[in-house]
């Protein structure tokens, strides 16, 4: 009766909160897909932080940033929507350092010019962006409403790395081979961002019986195939992707297939930086532990004085 009543709720669109009744299933899924999104997030300010002393200009600066600021709230946001499930934070970033946990394989690939910065911003958040509207339906409430600050603040960061692409494409030629380098470096990482195909993806059944997604992988790898191929052409840049065409019975761009040998090996952990990824935040944790102990202090000094 408890399933049948679940099952009626997801059904009519009424969203699942914290204190309803839920398969554990369910609840194991939110944990894994909200916690690798919260990681993903804070990973993913590592490759961008890299830059932020070498931006060009003041203004790219303070665009870069701010950029990093936002990704670690978004991690904020998710992290905290994850503990309603009933998981402690501490035990989330355990199971990331343990390798328990996963994050986008997207930031395990180096940013060796400014001109990444801009692919990142243009593909690797374009990409986050068709996911992440798509998520703001989630059946998760908690997971749902995070998403719809997230999202606003994704499509800054899309227009701004797609302006970085748009004025190096129209710079000097060297800028314009920098650009098309980086274009060419993340074009097939961004896609395969979007996970393994639907035959590949045995969590995809209950996903959307469960409408914790909306869209499968693959067609959300398509909307993004189709939305961003127009982007390249009015900047100049070339998709390399020799099988890129337009489907007209379809409405579709058929496209190449990607190197899923690839895409186990960095998922597995042997990319190019994941090791560098991982080491990092382990560090910072280890350093920022005084931090949240003053922190626990210093709210227990505040209690203990209200009280």
């Amino acid at each position: 009766m408890k399933e049948e009543h679940f099952q009626k709720q997801i059904d009519t669109e009424q969203k699942i909160e914290p204190k309803d009744w839920m398969p554990e299933q369910y609840r194991k899924h939110l944990i894994r897909q909200i916690s690798q999104h919260a990681h993903s997030e804070v990973i993913g300010m590592q490759p961008e932080g890299n830059w932020i002393t070498r931006a060009p200009s003041l203004r790219a600066k303070m665009i870069l940033l701010a950029k990093v600021q936002d990704e670690a709230g978004h991690g904020l946001y998710l992290y905290s929507a994850c503990e309603t499930l009933g998981i402690s934070r501490e035990k989330l970033v355990q199971q990331l350092h343990d390798e328990k946990a996963k994050y986008s394989s997207i930031f395990n690939y180096p940013t060796l010019t400014w001109a990444d910065m801009g692919a990142i911003g243009w593909l690797v958040d374009g990409a986050a962006i068709i996911n992440q509207v798509s998520l703001q339906r989630t059946s998760y409430g908690p997971y749902s409403r995070a998403m719809i600050k997230i999202c606003k603040e994704e499509s800054f960061h899309q227009r701004q790395g797609y302006e970085i692409m748009a004025e190096m494409a129209k710079g000097t030629p060297e800028q314009k081979t920098m650009a098309q380098d980086a274009l060419n470096r993340f074009w097939w990482p961004s896609i395969m961002m979007f996970g393994p195909q639907d035959s590949e993806s045995p969590r995809t059944g209950n996903a959307m019986k469960w409408k914790i997604k909306r869209q499968t992988n693959d067609e959300l790898r398509q909307s993004f195939i189709d939305k961003t191929v127009g982007q390249a052409e009015i900047i100049g840049l070339k998709i390399p992707d020799p099988d890129l065409k337009w489907n007209e019975e379809r409405k579709h761009y058929d496209f190449g297939e990607m190197d899923w040998e690839e895409f186990w090996n960095v998922v597995n952990g042997n990319g190019p930086c994941n090791k560098q990824r991982l080491a990092h935040h382990k560090k910072a944790h280890d350093e920022g532990e005084w931090v949240r102990n003053a922190a626990q202090e210093y709210a227990k000094k505040q209690e203990s004085a209200t009280n």
